[in-house]
């Protein structure tokens, strides 16, 4: 117990770090699509889990639905409230544990996380909890980052430099793998759709985008934090190299691919 408590305030750390409010504009048209895809209708009731600054969570209170929007970190918290308010959107922005959330069963019409849940260090609670707060009938949605790309490229090389994961812990990209998704949602479901996609990060050239991801990336802020000088100069330098192997167009621009899934799952 100790040690998860630790897990989870290292957590609320690394998600204070950087410029999110950037980093999520270059996801918020997936989030849109995803609640394009869900259908909601207003009146829904929506759960936003592991929110961030509520991508997901703005696009269903435009349709009309009532969004509860929640995430374990208080300052992504703060974020997206005062991001929410700035739009005039009506969305109830509370801290709360993806492994735990604080809402009786079959709450929600909606429950969706995008780029989120993911994260969380325990993904059967992740989906036992989606799932009990949904209603009988209604609809689990996820857009979870995949196995291919530079995403998984990136986490790797920064892992290498980084402490051992606990024993038995996950890769949150593994929720990206379609197989996983059925085995995690075995016996909740009545149906599951799942869409593979692509995203794309585009910068006008490498030293752009290697500055955008250091100013924004929580993981990889982190990670500097715990580097001495010559480490962080290495893991600069590999990152740069990385980019460069990666980048899907030449003249000097940056354009970086990461796959991900959709999920749709209702629940039986």
């Amino acid at each position: 117990m100790a040690d998860d408590a630790k897990m989870k305030d290292a957590i609320r750390w690394m998600w204070s770090l950087g410029d999110y409010g950037a980093l999520a504009a270059h996801l918020e048209p997936h989030a849109i699509e995803l609640a394009q895809r869900s259908r909601l209708q207003a009146g829904s009731e929506v759960l936003d889990v592991a929110a961030g600054n509520g991508n997901f969570a703005i696009a269903a209170a435009r349709k009309g639905a009532t969004v509860v929007a929640t995430d374990l970190t208080p300052a992504m918290v703060e974020l997206g409230r005062a991001r929410s308010e700035s739009l005039g959107v009506a969305i109830d922005w509370r801290e709360a544990d993806a492994e735990q959330l604080p809402f009786p069963d079959e709450r929600f019409d909606v429950v969706a996380s995008v780029f989120g849940a993911m994260f969380a260090p325990d993904p059967e609670r992740v989906a036992s909890e989606m799932f009990r707060v949904t209603k009988r009938g209604g609809l689990v949605a996820m857009a979870n980052y995949g196995q291919k790309g530079f995403l998984p490229r990136f986490t790797a090389m920064m892992a290498e430099r980084g402490p051992a994961p606990p024993p038995g812990m996950h890769s949150p990209f593994e929720w990206g793998v379609t197989d996983e998704v059925h085995r995690r949602f075995k016996g909740l479901t009545s149906s599951i759709e799942i869409y593979p996609q692509a995203l794309t990060f585009e910068f006008e050239s490498l030293d752009a985008g290697w500055d955008f991801w250091e100013r924004t990336y929580p993981p990889l802020m982190a990670m500097l934090t715990m580097l001495d000088a010559d480490q962080a100069s290495s893991l600069r330098e590999d990152g740069r190299k990385l980019f460069a192997e990666l980048n899907q167009v030449s003249g000097g621009g940056l354009t970086l691919e990461s796959d991900y899934l959709q999920v749709l799952a209702r629940k039986a």
